[in-house]
């Protein structure tokens, strides 16, 4: 299986932290976040990584490597002068000849607990042009964004009113599985674009397959989700 992560992200929200590192490398009791992160996917039967980096990217190529001690093999795209959103850089790793015919995606300051090969076979048997991993939220960690019809999603929107938001009971979870060829006929070349309205035309045409979840998730994009973490973390060695 390969797992490409989208770690271009500037940080922004946890201040000094990142001016001179980026998020995929905020320590984590004295180790880098992305540590734990391909520790896991190497347990999870992820063989390939493939690192879709942006804002001092060079950092995580100098710290992970080819990623021989994680047990995992890592390639690196980087997204260039100009920021191209999270489904432009897709379209890169495409055009450098790195996606596999169906593979993970995993946002670079997410830590998701969960068992990842059930979620690929799923894909694999739906016949779906996506499928996208979710939790029933109820507003607990965020705003709800998915209205879900099993087994697909009925609408996956985070802009929606409140009228919509008021029929959404789960949250993306922040996992998802897409096709080589869908990226190849859905995401333009050389044009801006983000995964999130990539999906929300894929649920619209009912092609987004939905996989549920009842693990949290944890995330160090903000200052209470590392402090959450960490936790997690000092929890898991008792």
């Amino acid at each position: 299986m390969q797992c490409v992560i989208l770690a271009g992200g500037l940080g922004t929200r946890l201040g000094a932290l990142t001016n001179a590192r980026p998020k995929a490398l905020v320590p984590i009791h004295g180790k880098p976040f992305v540590d734990y992160q391909l520790a896991l996917l190497a347990r999870q039967g992820v063989m390939h990584v493939v690192f879709c980096i942006g804002h001092l990217g060079e950092q995580i190529v100098a710290h992970v490597g080819a990623g021989t001690r994680f047990g995992l093999a890592v390639s690196y795209v980087e997204d260039g002068p100009r920021l191209r959103g999270t489904a432009g850089a897709l379209r890169r790793a495409l055009e450098v000849g790195l996606l596999a015919d169906a593979f993970f995606v995993l946002y670079g300051d997410s830590f998701l607990p969960i068992t990842y090969a059930p979620v690929f076979d799923s894909f694999r048997g739906g016949g779906w042009a996506a499928l996208m991993t979710i939790m029933r939220n109820e507003g607990r960690w965020d705003r709800s964004n998915v209205i879900y019809q099993p087994p697909r999603i009925a609408l996956y929107d985070k802009e929606c009113d409140d009228v919509v938001r008021a029929r959404m009971t789960h949250i993306d979870y922040g996992l998802s599985v897409l096709s080589r060829a869908l990226v190849e006929t859905a995401i333009p070349p050389e044009a801006t674009s983000d995964l999130a309205d990539l999906f929300h035309r894929l649920s619209l045409a009912d092609k987004l397959g939905a996989y549920e979840v009842s693990e949290r998730f944890y995330e160090v994009g903000s200052q209470v989700g590392i402090a959450a973490f960490a936790n997690y973390v000092a929890a898991s060695r008792r």
